[in-house]
């Protein structure tokens, strides 16, 4: 019992001094950002705490399997309640659906929030600083507004229909490159119990001696927010959900870029299938990809 109260006492100090380390950041946010994405992202930055304590006693969490390779924490699940419960309380009656509970029906309904509390789980539980906690809010089915946000590195991601994309209070552009063969290409990458391993074998083909380089990083939120930010100059992905991608979606339309299925001009929220980048990137990318 003296172990746990130490403990609680350290945690409680440690709130304190990331508080005060990131006020500076939450002042700004207030001053430069909507009503509506200030609460995103205290509700984000409340629950990366969280995360960021997770991630330095990973070999003390408990582990769960949904499906083969398909990991849930309790890092997962408490990061997705301080989010509902943040989220809920600022804006009463909006609907709820997360990847751990689900649907949350709300007495308004035409309000979602759409929200990956750990995106990248997999990253997570190996201690590869690679994961993100990913909200999105949709009205009458379209999103909105977006943030990404990954602890581990402090990068917030926001974007606001209409209002731009910001990295850390930088305005995002998409890369402008128009060649192909000068491009990086992220993707997602099907493994034991995901994907059409065939079909994608078939994409890398058809790829492979057309681009520069792949990547595959493990966190579409992350893919996405990097497209934004112009340092990726597209990326594909099929078979994700919608919290996987809401957030990402408006954030690569705000700086510019195009997002749809791998049919061009499909919703990729409702599809599940992603192409993203430029104007010329997406075009292409969709070129190839449609056929196979």
């Amino acid at each position: 019992m003296a172990r746990q109260g130490t403990q609680d006492r350290k945690d409680r100090r440690e709130d304190l001094r990331n508080d005060r380390l990131s006020s500076s950041f939450r002042q700004r946010d207030c001053m430069l950002h909507s009503a509506l994405i200030n609460v995103m992202v205290k509700a984000a930055r409340r629950a990366g705490r969280s995360l960021k304590r997770d991630l330095g006693e990973i070999e003390h969490l408990q582990v769960s399997l949904k499906g083969p390779a398909n990991f849930v924490s309790l890092a997962d699940k408490r990061a997705e309640e301080m989010l509902y419960t943040d989220l809920a309380k600022a804006r009463p009656g909006y609907g709820f659906l997360g990847e751990e509970g689900g649907a949350r029906e709300g007495t308004d309904k035409s309000h979602t929030w759409i929200v990956d509390p750990l995106d990248g789980t997999t990253n997570f539980l190996h201690g590869i600083p690679q994961f993100a906690i990913s909200i999105g809010l949709a009205r009458e089915g379209t999103v909105i507004a977006g943030v990404i946000y990954n602890p581990a590195n402090e990068e917030l991601y926001i974007a606001e229909r209409g209002k731009g994309a910001f990295l850390n209070d930088q305005r995002l552009r998409v890369a402008g490159r128009r060649k192909l063969n000068e491009c990086v290409i992220a993707c997602g990458l099907p493994h034991i119990g995901r994907g059409d391993h065939e079909q994608f074998r078939r994409e890398m083909i058809a790829l492979q001696d057309k681009v520069a380089g792949f990547r595959r990083f493990g966190a579409a939120s992350l893919d996405m927010a990097f497209v934004a930010a112009g340092r990726l100059d597209g990326y594909w992905e099929r078979n994700l959900s919608p919290w996987d991608i809401a957030a990402g979606q408006i954030m690569v339309r705000e700086a510019g870029g195009i997002i749809s299925g791998i049919d061009g001009h499909d919703n990729a929220l409702t599809t599940g299938h992603v192409v993203c980048g430029n104007e010329f990137v997406h075009g292409e990318l969709v070129k190839i990809l449609k056929p196979l």
